[in-house]
């Protein structure tokens, strides 16, 4: 608001100052071509007087417009053409008025920036033709456009002739008294160097959009003429009409336009649209961000937001779901299908495609109304499994020692190093989460299918992977068929045949941008992903910056924190933790689980408001442990030898070799009984903090979370139930919640400001490939093994590498 009140103070003083001959052309003069003030209504003659308006265009458009001569349609007096590009912020406009010295021309070139709270905009007019005739000069205007609040719009612009001292400035004002677009009344006030400003012309009026894309504008002038206008839309064109009276209440003349480009709401597209339904094809991986550049893959966040504008279009009938090469957890694949599932409830149809499907992506595909099968497809339903590779033989071979520090019974991240086979605890909790996985996939497919839990369990024992034919009889698909017998299905299910779009057509009939003044409400949402580490995977360092400046942003309302994360170092997962706590304070934090968010993952977790998480994800593990590779002959194995000198008794524990091509080293000997008894100390301590800090985050007892610790991993449906999560669901539910916590009401629509930003591109966009590999891309096993040799003999939150995969599917 500053920037304004200083830029409207220097155009009044420019305005007002000393005399001369107008040689710029009065603002109200072109009232003709515009039913209300710029700023008022629409795209206000795309930038031809206030430039900043140009950044609210979201699609080319063009528009012209003509004027009567006394209501005579034959006799034109003069006529006007505006265009405006988004992609660059430009708009180029003419009009031509028929004088007694012959036509005039007037051209204007704008440009555009800023954001949708406050633009900046650039202009250039140049006259020709009877112009010349009449002195008119040439000269440039700076625009202004201000609007810090959904009910409120504020222009200015000032005009300065670059041939003599004129210059002019413009202002209006709009109140929007709903908040939208319903009822709009404005204001507006021009003056010319020279010009008294008790002299200066205005107008005021009012816009009823009385149904969407149908305005009525009424305008009266200091003068006491007036105007009354009416502005149509039908989506990607429209019309507009225009009539003065003057103070008399004669007819003066009257003005028409068309409009054509640019998508504008209207009545028509929701009820007399030709009906479609979209084509979702869900190819490839499934990610969190994608990079800005060379990267197609699906966000899940963005088919979340696809699936609800499909749900809101009312011209979209249903979805076709292709699930051909996808590539996601099943903690995704649940939240999509959960997501479809909403869809349904307004009473639109899901169609799905399965080829060579897993039991994730069939469990996926069962919320359709209809599933087509590839005549060449397979389907398995294996039914679940968890394992481990362990590597104590492999160790002892290689010549590695390595020394479990394990006090909890169910935590278990060092065992795959230790032992050959499940430990009591470790099968215990994979049982568990196995039976809970079973369950719930079981109970989603039976439900769709009509099965009885026998059959299905007949189905998993007696036949696990199903030829095309034996699924269609089971009844487990509707029809075989290639992806284009969608098209099929689809006329069978309407009764009619019906068009099928890709996600783009919600591109072509984005709403316009001036819809909604200023920013909507909005709500952070955080990303957590990868081992808990300073500097690689969540990188703490970074991520307690971002939500730092979430707390700090007052237009940011709430946050939603998306975890997917093992664990790892405690002091990375501290200082998330605490910067969570602190943003909790001041405004809602909500959690949002993903597939594994536990030890460290649920450390972070542990101080928000709220923790959503879904039936499919991995939560809980609070404890600690610890292990010790150190050299048992590896480096004699490997001709390599150290020597050192020392001061201080235990100065050289953690000295030794560092191993070729991982670039870490290995301790030369074990601690001793003295050493590990410390060691020992410090992990049990780290435990009781770790259960404190849950205890008073999530206001539980102490010994009401360490019944349930011990580093026990919990499925989210056990979470629920044992006070580690507050909510089932996926990240739609999230944030749905953290709207509500906020005072946000359900049915509006926030903006979400992701941190960290995506990248621009990967940093091995131009990597060379052998055999399908990126050459130096390291795997998710070997970035965690790194990890764990990094910071050999610390205390970890941190879960097991296998459980992560555990239900990973591609």
């Amino acid at each position: 608001m500053k920037s304004v009140k200083c830029l409207t103070t220097a155009i009044l003083l420019l305005a007002v100052a000393g005399a001369a001959e107008a040689t710029i052309p009065q603002y109200h003069t072109h009232s003709k071509y515009l039913l209300a003030p710029p700023g008022a209504m629409g795209m206000g003659l795309y930038g031809y007087v206030n430039p900043a308006l140009l950044t609210y265009l979201h699609q080319p458009d063009f528009y012209f417009v003509w004027s009567d001569a006394d209501g005579d349609w034959s006799a034109s007096n003069g006529w006007g053409f505006f265009s405006g590009f988004p992609t660059v912020n430009m708009g180029f406009g003419v009009i031509k008025d028929e004088m007694d010295a012959g036509a005039s021309y007037d051209y204007r070139l704008s440009f555009a920036g800023g954001r949708p709270t406050s633009s900046f905009g650039l202009q250039y007019n140049w006259a020709a033709g009877g112009n010349r005739t009449l002195d008119r000069s040439d000269f440039f205007s700076v625009g202004w456009l201000v609007r810090p609040m959904r009910y409120l719009s504020l222009g200015a612009v000032g005009q300065f002739s670059t041939t003599s001292a004129d210059n002019q400035g413009i202002f209006d004002a709009a109140v929007r008294v709903l908040g939208d677009e319903r009822l709009t009344v404005f204001a507006d006030y021009a003056l010319q160097r020279g010009m008294r400003m008790a002299d200066a012309p205005w107008s005021a009026g009012a816009i009823w959009e009385v149904v969407p894309g149908v305005r009525l504008a009424g305008r009266y002038f200091d003068t006491q003429a007036f105007t009354l206008g009416l502005s149509f839309s039908l989506g990607h064109a429209g019309g507009t009409a225009q009539w003065l009276w003057d103070e008399d209440n004669n007819y003066g003349y009257g003005t028409y336009g068309v409009r054509a480009g640019a998508y504008d709401r209207n009545v028509f597209h929701d009820r007399i649209a030709e009906k479609r339904y979209l084509r979702l094809d869900l190819k490839g991986p499934i990610k969190y961000q994608r990079y800005k550049w060379f990267d197609k893959s699906h966000t899940l966040v963005g088919l979340l937001e696809t699936i609800e504008k499909a749900e809101d279009d009312g011209s979209i009938s249903g979805i076709v779901v292709n699930t051909s090469g996808m590539r996601a957890s099943l903690e995704i694949k649940w939240e999509i299908r959960d997501k479809l599932e909403d869809f349904k409830k307004s009473g639109k149809r899901v169609i799905a495609y399965i080829d060579d499907a897993t039991l994730g992506t069939y469990t996926l595909a069962t919320v359709a109304d209809r599933i087509i099968m590839d005549p060449t497809g397979t389907l398995a339903i294996p039914g679940v499994v968890g394992g481990r590779t362990y590597l104590k033989q492999t160790l002892a071979k290689l010549g590695i020692g390595f020394e479990e520090w394990r006090f909890f019974k169910y935590k278990s991240a060092y065992e795959s190093f230790s032992r050959e086979n499940f430990s009591d605890g470790d099968r215990e909790q994979i049982e568990r989460i196995l039976d809970e996985a079973y369950r719930i996939t079981r109970e989603e497919i039976c439900a769709a299918r009509g099965l009885s839990d026998t059959e299905y369990d007949r189905i998993v024992d007696e036949m696990t992977y199903l030829r095309p034919e034996e699924a269609l009889d089971l009844g487990l698909v509707d029809k075989l068929g290639k992806p284009d017998a969608a098209d099929r299905v689809i006329e069978d299910l309407e009764g009619r045949k019906l068009a099928t779009v890709s996600p783009k057509y919600f591109e072509i009939f984005t709403p316009p941008r001036e819809a909604y003044w200023g920013t909507r409400k909005q709500i952070a949402l955080i990303y957590a992903l990868g081992i808990c580490a300073m500097d690689q995977g969540i990188s703490a360092r970074k991520l307690s910056r971002y939500i730092d400046s979430a707390r700090k942003n007052k237009r940011i309302e709430a946050v939603v924190f998306r975890v997917d994360s093992p664990g790892g170092s405690a002091m990375a997962s501290d200082l998330v933790a605490e910067a969570i706590k602190k943003c909790a304070e001041e405004k809602p934090v909500i959690v949002s689980q993903g597939a594994v968010a536990a030890s460290g993952g649920y450390w972070i977790s542990m101080y928000a408001d709220k923790i959503v998480a879904s039936p499919a994800t991995l939560t809980g593990s609070i404890g600690v442990i610890g292990g010790w590779f150190y050299n048992k002959g590896l480096k004699e194995k490997l001709g390599m030898s150290t020597d050192f000198v020392k001061i201080g008794e235990h100065a050289d524990l953690g000295f030794g070799a560092k191993l070729p091509y991982l670039g870490v080293g290995i301790p030369d000997r074990n601690l001793t009984e003295d050493e590990f008894a410390r060691v020992k100390n410090l992990i049990i301590e780290f435990y009781h903090d770790f259960v404190e800090k849950v205890a008073e985050g999530r206001d539980m007892e102490y010994d009401a979370v360490d019944e349930i610790a011990q580093g026990r991993v919990w499925m989210g449906t056990d979470g629920r139930e044992n006070g580690l999560v507050d909510e089932l669901g996926g990240l739609d539910a999230a944030i749905r919640l953290a709207k509500r916590e906020a005072g946000i009401p359900e049915d509006e629509k926030v903006e979400l400001v992701e941190m960290p930003r995506p990248q621009l591109m990967s940093p091995n966009v131009f990597a060379p490939r052998l055999f399908g590999i990126e050459v130096g891309e390291e795997d998710e096993f070997m970035q965690l093994l790194r990890f764990r040799l990094e910071h050999n003999g610390d205390p970890l939150p941190m879960m097991p590498v296998d459980q992560i995969g555990l239900f990973t599917e591609n």
